[in-house]
């Protein structure tokens, strides 16, 4: 399956990400972000859109990781999936072991929702921790500005990074 992210860096020019999702090894997982590219399933329990489009990346460790997806407060401590609040794991299959990858954000067994991660390198101490569900295959140059800026405590980017839309097939 293959969705894209349109990424707004400050005010500079909104740049698309192209993304392909690992459907046929987690499919409710890569569902999940799928649907949340589309907002094809409306208004969540929490009250906000289904919907990547119009959040901001709330977390950012340099030569580590990008943590996006929290449409409910923005700040990473909501979210929500399209099949509820939370779900289970999917599988461990596949390793954090390059840059670009997509990956669930979690706060520990079975609670994954709507955040996720990009890994800006090999994170193997998220391995059987988090579900590896897609790859970056276009647009890894808004990686590259995303990590050039400046944090403040704890990680969150000076700059704000927003996901100004998104979508499903290219």
């Amino acid at each position: 399956t293959k969705v894209w992210l349109d990424f707004q860096i400050g005010s500079s020019q909104v740049q698309r990400m192209r993304i392909a999702l690992y459907s046929d090894t987690v499919p409710r997982t890569a569902n999940n972000f799928r649907a949340l590219c589309t907002g094809e399933m409306g208004v969540g329990v929490c009250g906000q859109p289904l919907h990547y489009k119009k959040t901001r990346a709330h977390r950012l460790v340099p030569r580590n990781l990008l943590e996006a997806g929290d449409m409910e407060s923005y700040d990473g401590s909501g979210g929500e999936s399209v099949y509820g609040r939370t779900f289970p794991d999917e599988g461990f299959g596949d390793h954090h072991h390059k840059r670009g990858l997509l990956t669930m954000a979690n706060r520990g067994p079975g609670t994954n929702n709507s955040k996720f991660i990009i890994t800006l390198r090999s994170l193997p101490r998220l391995d059987g921790k988090n579900v590896v569900f897609g790859e970056v295959v276009g647009g890894m140059e808004i990686l590259d500005a995303i990590e050039q800026l400046d944090t403040e405590y704890p990680d969150k980017p000076v700059t704000q990074v927003a996901i100004v839309d998104c979508g499903e097939g290219w």
